[in-house]
């Protein structure tokens, strides 16, 4: 895992709210697997073709993650507007990277960040 767990906790409940609150970054509304209540996570989501791309800064192991893998999709609020995501799937940084625009920066060598998550919009 990247980040300690011990700062995840941290951004939960101090950094998350106030960002949510702030507006400007994305968040991703998605369920809890056990308690089935529903969730709004400040993220960096890039665009890609067809969805989006997110870094798991955490790993894959971390509870936002887990709820989208388990639920099979969820909401982003981004630049104004709600879409709905689905197909989430874990993918590598061969992947990612190749998915990503070139001017977006990638993450640190040194927070070892080797998993990505990617959904895909919901048309129609």
């Amino acid at each position: 895992m990247p980040m300690p767990r011990w700062w995840g906790h941290v951004n939960k409940r101090v950094f998350n709210p106030r960002a949510i609150a702030g507006g400007k970054w994305p968040v991703l509304t998605h369920v809890g697997r056990i308690s089935g209540a529903t969730y709004h996570t400040p993220l960096d989501a890039y665009p890609v073709d067809g969805g989006y791309l997110f870094v798991l800064v955490y790993g894959s192991r971390s509870d936002w993650a887990q709820n989208v893998l388990t639920a099979d999709g969820a909401r982003l609020r981004v630049d104004g507007r709600e879409v709905e995501l689905a197909a989430p799937r874990l993918v590598g940084e061969d992947e990612a990277f190749q998915a990503l625009p070139d001017e977006v920066a990638r993450p640190p060598r040194l927070l070892r960040i080797t998993e990505f998550l990617r959904m895909d919009l919901v048309t129609g």
